[in-house]
């Protein structure tokens, strides 16, 4: 199952190249996720992983725009979203949580299926998402899991709690190279009115990001920064 989300992840988000998704492999992880749960009907993290796909492959198509530019969550537009998908994954999630405690699959599709069903970004269920993200970084502590975190901090507690939390990170080394550390930072800084050190760290972010769509998005994060 590790290897089926690997394989999804490295598809979702390329690492390198001009394309932001590429489809032969999140099309390859969604089947063998299927397959898996055909396989293993009792199985309730191939529940939790199947789910999580579906909604990942739900709102695939609106993660760029007609021109191939990056649209984050907040300004994706949720009526393109497909619906069947996350209805799917919804009736695995509730037959899968109600017969014990949740796995590492199970907590992060309960998240996504709580970003896939929110109205609009800010009608989100933040308060929510920060505590099953508490649970999973109880059962899987993950510098990754910590970062992502902190974005739901941020809209629970505010940039400054959030800040905290990343430069917390920093300072442990484990994510260092990492490209989402430095810009979820250059986020938080901006949202905080400190745009010179924001720009600092979108070209830090900028440093490691060989992926065309990502660097773009983030040039022009970056070029709004600058005076």
């Amino acid at each position: 199952m590790t290897v089926i989300h690997l394989l999804h992840t490295t598809g979702y988000t390329a690492r390198t190249g001009e394309e932001l998704v590429r489809d032969e492999l999140t099309g390859r992880a969604l089947d063998l996720a299927r397959m898996l749960r055909r396989l293993l009907p009792a199985e309730r993290a191939a529940a939790g992983l199947l789910a999580l796909l579906l909604i990942h492959e739900a709102r695939r198509m609106t993660r760029t725009d007609s021109t191939g530019r990056l649209v984050r969550l907040a300004a994706q537009d949720r009526s393109a979203w497909n619906r069947e998908l996350i209805a799917e994954a919804h009736g695995l999630l509730v037959g899968a949580l109600g017969t014990g405690p949740p796995g590492r699959f199970l907590l992060q599709a309960a998240i996504a299926s709580l970003h896939a069903q929110a109205p609009s970004y800010d009608e989100t269920d933040w308060p929510q998402i920060l505590t099953l993200y508490d649970e999973l970084l109880r059962i899987w502590p993950s510098p990754v899991v910590a970062l992502n975190r902190a974005v739901a901090l941020s809209m629970v507690e505010g940039p400054m709690a959030a800040l905290a939390a990343v430069e917390a990170l920093e300072r442990d080394g484990r994510l260092a190279g990492y490209r989402y550390l430095p810009s979820t930072k250059a986020d938080l800084l901006h949202r905080l009115g400190r745009d010179a050190e924001a720009a600092a760290a979108y070209q830090a972010a900028l440093a490691l990001t060989d992926n065309a769509t990502e660097r773009a998005f983030l040039e022009q994060r970056l070029g709004a920064e600058e005076p």
